[in-house]
C-alpha cells in the first residue's frame, strides 16, 4: 500500500536503496561520487591500475555503496554518459537561456569537449566509441532519453520559434545531425591518438558547421559567432 514494503529489520521502506541502508536523498550524489572518482582515476592512472578499493577511497563512499549501484570496476564503462550529462546538466543551470541557440550549441559543446579532453582516458573513449561496444549494452552514449538529447532538442526548437534555426528540417533530424558531427570529432580524435586539442579542434569546426542550421532567407536573428561565446549566467527576475 502507498508503494511502501516491509524489510526484515528495516521496517516500512519505500525502494531499494533505502532497504539497503541508502538514504534517498543521496542516492544520486553517491552514485554520482563514484562514477566522477571513477573516471578521475581512470584518467589518472589507468583504467587497468585502477581498483574498486581505489574508487571507494577517491570517491569517500563504502564498498556496500559501490557494489549497491555496480557490479564491479567494469560496470563503470558504461557509465561515461552519466559523467557527460552532470556536465550537461551543471552547465544548464549557469547558462542564459536567452542566450541566441546557436551560441548555446556551441557553448555546450566546447565545454564538453574540454572535461573529455582534460579528464577522460582517451584510450578507454576509443574503447567505447569502437563498435563493439557502441552496439552492445543498451547503448547508453546513444539513449535519447538522456539530458544531452533532451537539451539538445529543447535548445534547437527554441531557435526555430525565434528564427535562429531554419525550419525546413525537423528538431529531430537536426539533432540527430547535430549528434553525427560531435561523434565524427570524437571518432577522428580518437583514431589519430589525441595528436591535437579536441576543444581547438571543434572550436573551428563545429561553427562551420552549424552555418548549414542558419535561414536560408538570411534573416536569422543571430549569426554563428566565429569564436565560441564565453557563458552567461541565467539572469534571476
Amino acid at each position: 500500500m502507498f508503494g511502501l514494503r516491509i524489510v526484515p529489520g528495516c521496517g516500512m521502506l519505500r525502494n531499494r536503496e533505502e532497504a539497503c541502508g541508502v538514504p534517498r536523498k543521496n542516492t544520486r550524489n553517491t552514485k554520482g561520487r563514484i562514477i566522477s572518482a571513477a573516471w578521475k582515476l581512470f584518467y589518472e592512472q589507468g583504467y587497468e591500475e585502477t581498483t574498486v578499493e581505489d574508487i571507494v577511497f577517491e570517491s569517500e563512499t563504502s564498498k556496500g555503496s559501490f557494489y549497491h549501484y555496480f557490479g564491479g570496476k567494469d560496470a563503470l564503462l558504461g557509465t561515461l554518459s552519466d559523467l557527460f550529462d552532470e556536465k550537461y546538466e551543471s552547465l544548464q543551470e549557469t547558462m542564459d537561456p536567452n542566450m541566441p541557440a546557436l551560441e548555446q550549441l556551441l557553448f555546450l559543446n566546447s565545454e564538453l569537449f574540454r572535461l573529455i579532453e582534460n579528464s577522460v582516458s582517451l584510450d578507454l573513449l576509443a574503447r567505447l566509441l569502437s563498435p563493439p561496444l557502441v552496439t552492445s549494452g543498451g547503448k547508453p552514449l546513444l539513449n535519447h532519453k538522456r539530458t544531452y538529447y533532451r537539451l539538445l532538442r529543447r535548445i534547437i526548437a527554441q531557435g526555430q520559434e525565434r528564427g535562429e534555426i531554419a525550419k525546413h528540417r525537423s528538431v529531430s533530424d537536426l539533432v540527430k545531425r547535430y549528434t553525427l558531427c560531435e561523434r565524427a570529432l570524437l571518432y577522428d580524435w580518437c583514431l589519430c591518438g589525441g595528436e591535437y586539442s579536441l576543444v581547438a579542434c571543434t572550436d573551428q569546426m563545429t561553427p562551420m558547421f552549424l552555418r548549414s542550421y542558419l535561414p536560408e532567407d538570411g534573416k536569422s536573428a543571430q549569426e554563428v559567432p566565429k569564436s565560441i561565446p564565453k557563458n552567461r549566467p541565467a539572469e534571476n527576475d
